[in-house]
């Protein structure tokens, strides 16, 4: 992870100047509306924009408010009225993209965790000559569907990172729990985590429903006494699984992707290994940010690259420092 990298240099082109400037699962936590978010410092002079954001979000998924509340804090200091709106369903997030294009907004940020629903809302988008950035999910094909840069992890990459490190503490058989069939970015986790481990099991749950998920992982750890770590995609379903883990009575340890407090207590007191944190509140803000920024002066973050922000390790040397953010609510 030393080596250098030009998309990871990428990364730090980008936050600094974003820093510098301010003194980055229908809907998350919060409802949708309309917001400027609620940053101090100078807002920026420059004429007031439209930026809508839009996410694959499931209901009650705390994990998207830290996205929300790095673009709403974006949003705030470049003078942005920010339209957020989200849903889990492809079909209804592409009409969310179409009617954004009926607004005529200044940009889209959108999510890209099924783009062959969304790819024909994007094109018209395009033709409509409105710019746009992805983030969180679709890095692969975020530029062919017409977006200048993509903010978030690399997926496989990020997925390889916990299987090498599961590889080294001697984990032989993972099994890796996808929420969503066909998540693009889910998928690409759990390949990355089989590249490094090929004894890794794919398990498939309802992830809209943890009563299902919790009944589900525990019989597949019952069934498979080999098992010895199970991995969630997701704070929400990593605590979940925890739960599972116990009531079938297994010796499989737990490890995660995505972070909140919650989750960031457990890898503090040791009953998670560890979670890959792809700091969603750096995407938030960064994609509303870049939008800005092609707005006053036709900037074009990336070079043409992703800008990566993950992944992060979080385990037990570092929980509990990153714990005091995430109660902040931007880890």
């Amino acid at each position: 992870m030393a080596k250098f990298s030009w998309r990871t240099a990428a990364v730090v082109a980008a936050v600094v100047p974003l820093v510098a400037l301010s003194a980055c699962s229908s809907q998350g936590g919060k409802p949708a509306d309309t917001g400027g978010g609620a940053a101090g410092g100078q807002v920026a002079s420059t004429d007031r924009i439209k930026i809508a954001l839009i996410t694959h979000a499931p209901p009650g998924d705390t994990f998207w408010d830290t996205i929300r509340k790095g673009a709403e804090e974006a949003a705030a200091k470049d003078n942005v009225e920010l339209l957020y709106t989200s849903d889990a369903e492809a079909g209804r997030q592409a009409q969310l993209i179409q009617q954004a294009v009926d607004q005529k907004v200044d940009g889209i940020a959108v999510t890209l965790a099924t783009p062959d629903a969304l790819k024909d809302s994007l094109k018209k988008a395009t033709e409509a000559g409105i710019p746009i950035v992805s983030l969180n999910a679709g890095e692969s094909v975020s530029k062919q569907l017409g977006a200048f840069t993509h903010f978030g992890s690399n997926e496989k990459l990020a997925g390889e990172a916990v299987g090498e490190r599961l590889a080294a503490e001697n984990y032989k058989h993972p099994v890796c729990v996808i929420q969503a069939q066909g998540h693009v970015g889910l998928e690409a986790r759990c390949a990355g985590v089989r590249a490094k481990v090929p004894d890794t099991e794919i398990l498939y749950v309802n992830g809209a429903d943890m009563t299902s998920v919790e009944s589900t992982a525990t019989a597949k750890l019952q069934a498979s006494k080999d098992a010895d770590v199970i991995i969630g995609l997701g704070a929400p379903i990593t605590l979940t699984l925890i739960k599972s883990v116990s009531t079938a009575g297994s010796s499989a340890k737990v490890a995660s992707f995505d972070l909140n407090k919650e989750l960031a207590q457990k890898i503090a007191d040791g009953s998670v290994l560890f979670t890959v944190d792809q700091q969603p509140w750096l995407q938030g803000y960064g994609a509303v940010d870049a939008l800005w920024q092609n707005k006053r002066g036709g900037f074009k973050l990336g070079g043409g690259q992703s800008v990566l922000t993950g992944p992060a390790i979080v385990d037990k040397s570092n929980a509990t420092d990153v714990l005091k953010f995430a109660e902040q609510g931007i880890r």
